[in-house]
């Protein structure tokens, strides 16, 4: 099977460092609102777990297409690093351990929001923060740069569209929203010239004002 070339256009893959950003910022901030929620308010409550599903989908979404699109790849086109590979894929599997703890954890404290099921749930997404920033930091230190010689432009995108349609339509300005927070401005231009025109006037104008209320409301009530 061929591979890129030196001559060959590359993947943008400082694209993916962004969306971790995502992950390595929520992954601190829900404990915190966990922790500072009033079990009495239902409404905050709902609130904060329908947040924490979402995330916890966002990183499913993203996992699952490295798993399916990227490290078949790797493993087929750079063998000297097949155990690099392995472990990435080991790290991925005791994430998914943590995240499905978090959601059993999630359920039992939206049913019953009390100190001692917040506490679990806060300490939950604690552990599996830990253990992803463990597995980003070498992704990115490791993978990437295999990626960039490994992988092809048309390729990478396949990454993008798997994410894209593994999430809810609806919830599609907040995973947007969330990747461009901490974007700077050549990171967003990047990212939104990568999405047809329509889209990217959307997400410039009605979608980021739909995110801005979201996250307003979640970090602020």
């Amino acid at each position: 099977m061929s591979v890129p070339t030196a001559t060959d256009r590359r993947p943008n893959v400082q694209e993916m460092t962004v969306i971790h950003r995502v992950f390595r910022r929520e992954l601190v901030m829900i404990p915190r609102l966990v922790r500072a929620a009033d079990g009495r308010n239902t409404d905050r409550v709902r609130l904060v777990g329908e947040h924490i599903e979402f995330l916890l989908a966002f990183l499913h979404a993203h996992h699952s297409g490295e798993d399916e699109l990227l490290w078949p790849r790797l493993l087929d086109r750079a063998a000297p690093s097949a155990g690099l590979v392995h472990t990435m894929q080991e790290q991925h599997a005791r994430v998914e351990q943590y995240t499905e703890a978090a959601h059993d954890a999630l359920r039992q404290w939206v049913g019953a929001p009390a100190a001692a099921t917040g506490e679990r749930l806060a300490g939950l997404v604690d552990e599996l923060h830990a253990a992803l920033v463990t597995h980003l930091d070498l992704e990115e230190h490791e993978i990437l740069p295999l990626v960039s010689r490994y992988v092809t432009v048309e390729e990478w995108a396949l990454l993008a569209e798997h994410g894209k349609n593994a999430m809810p339509r609806k919830q599609l300005p907040l995973v947007f929203g969330a990747i461009l927070e901490d974007a700077d401005p050549a990171e967003r231009a990047e990212l939104l010239a990568a999405v047809p025109a329509p889209i990217r006037f959307f997400l410039r104008t009605a979608g980021a004002r739909q995110y801005r209320r979201y996250i307003t409301r979640l970090r602020t009530g």
